[in-house]
């Protein structure tokens, strides 16, 4: 999990460090963190959120994610089309 949190601290810092103009688009945003019951306790697994050119580049960028790379998780690669509303990841 500890590898995990260091490979999204170091995309969400490169990102950071980017000039938006210069910005790496094959570099995603991304936001990481663990679903919780209603007593606030984990265990209904992950959620990673983040954007990416194309299906294929998104699947590329989540194959590198250290849990899966070390088979520590199962998953499944979904994309989502936002309808109403505006999320912005920053």
């Amino acid at each position: 999990l500890e590898a995990h949190r260091e490979w999204i601290r170091s995309i969400r810092q490169n990102h950071k460090a980017d000039d938006k103009d210069t910005h790496d688009k094959m570099q995603p945003t991304v936001v990481s963190g663990y679903r919780v019951d209603s007593q606030n306790k984990p265990g209904g697994g992950g959620l990673m959120i983040f954007s990416a050119q194309s299906y294929e580049a998104a699947e590329e960028f989540v194959r590198q994610d250290p849990l899966i790379v070390n088979g520590c998780v199962n998953w499944e690669l979904q994309r989502w089309i936002p309808e109403t509303g505006d999320i912005t990841l920053e």
